[in-house]
């Protein structure tokens, strides 16, 4: 019995795969020799388990300050607490540090003690979402491997802040306040091995400057973006998933091919004012196009080949993959027209 894979979910497997790496993972891999060296003290505000011991567990607990961390914790959480600064003092002995999770607390640029961030020489992610920064904090450690700020009130991005960090592989910054003269021709440089940008939800009327090549997840949903480059995509050969709903997009803001790209597997345009499908390339599998302010549908006009070739498709023949198509919240009538059917041969779902 042959076992037919989704080429999207194996490549968002593969990706994960990459990118996320469990805290059980991360433990065994890096586990120090022997835990016997280090002495087991917990602060009286936290949780410090005994079947996790490199893990200390201070959230929900009202805290204001950050308190001295021991010597052998790697995993620290401090999220859902009333914390406004973080003091080199309290990580004074905490060499060992791999992740820190900050989420929901009262955190401002003032708040960094200078410096204190970039002393975490192990540190792979670092967690800042829901909290009161105005720019991204900086200096940052060189090691990271996910970066997450969202819901803060960034609306700056200071000179080379990612300049060092060649590991980051997940940058988030949405839902803050960013404007296109926040994101500059190098302010991405250095991140050569980026896989995730997540600028959703700001201020962007314009794409973003000198995306980083390697990034195969690009998510803009929710800002004002009008006008897609000509030849946008062709400095990021590798995007895969790309996420526009709730933009500003028309017919005449797309380029002839804007979007007919070889390595594009999800293509996510809801919420925008076109009036007809753009091209797409025979390599899409996913499309989103609902509530936008299209009437009417040809398959002769979009399929990515030639219906009269189409009909002739042999069962290893170069077949537009297209499996997944959305069109609910336009002024489309059913039926589907045959020549959609004809063409898109591997259609698991039409919503009209």
């Amino acid at each position: 019995m042959t076992l037919k894979v989704c080429t999207s979910l194996l490549l968002l497997f593969l990706v994960n795969s990459v990118w996320t790496r469990t805290v059980r993972q991360v433990y065994d891999e890096l586990d120090p020799e022997h835990w016997s060296h280090y002495t087991f003290e917990c602060p009286r505000e936290c949780f410090c388990p005994p079947s996790f011991p490199n893990a200390l567990y201070c959230d929900n607990k009202g805290l204001k300050e950050i308190p001295a961390i021991p010597a052998r914790i790697w995993y620290l959480y401090l999220q859902n607490n009333l914390i406004e600064t973080v003091s080199e003092k309290s990580f004074v002995n905490a060499t060992h540090l791999r992740w820190i999770n900050l989420n929901k607390n009262k955190i401002t640029n003032g708040g960094i003690e200078s410096g204190v961030l970039s002393k975490l020489k192990r540190l792979l992610y670092l967690f800042l979402e829901d909290n009161e920064l105005e720019e991204v904090p900086a200096p940052l450690p060189v090691g990271l491997e996910q970066l997450r700020l969202a819901r803060n009130k960034i609306s700056r991005i200071p000179e080379g802040v990612f300049s060092n960090l060649e590991n980051l592989t997940m940058l988030d910054l949405h839902q803050n306040s960013l404007l296109d003269s926040a994101l500059q021709s190098d302010t991405f440089q250095g991140l050569n091995n980026l896989m995730q940008l997540n600028i959703a939800k700001n201020s962007l009327k314009k794409m973003p400057l000198s995306i980083p090549a390697n990034t195969l997840q690009l998510f803009l949903d929710n800002n004002s973006i009008e006008v897609i480059p000509e030849n946008y995509f062709s400095a990021i050969p590798k995007v895969t998933f790309l996420r526009l709903n709730y933009n500003k997009l028309s017919d005449d803001g797309i380029p002839p091919n804007g979007f007919n790209v070889s390595s594009i597997l999800d293509l996510q345009l809801s919420h925008n004012q076109l009036t007809k499908i753009p091209p797409i390339n025979a390599h899409l599998e996913h499309l989103h196009l609902d509530h936008n302010r299209i009437k009417s549908v040809n398959g002769t006009q979009i399929c990515p080949v030639a219906i009269a070739v189409a009909e002739d498709y042999g069962f290893y023949g170069n077949i537009p993959r297209l499996r997944y198509l959305r069109l609910d919240g336009n002024e489309i009538q059913p039926p589907i027209p045959l020549d959609i059917m004809i063409c898109f041969r591997l259609l698991q779902a039409v919503v009209i």
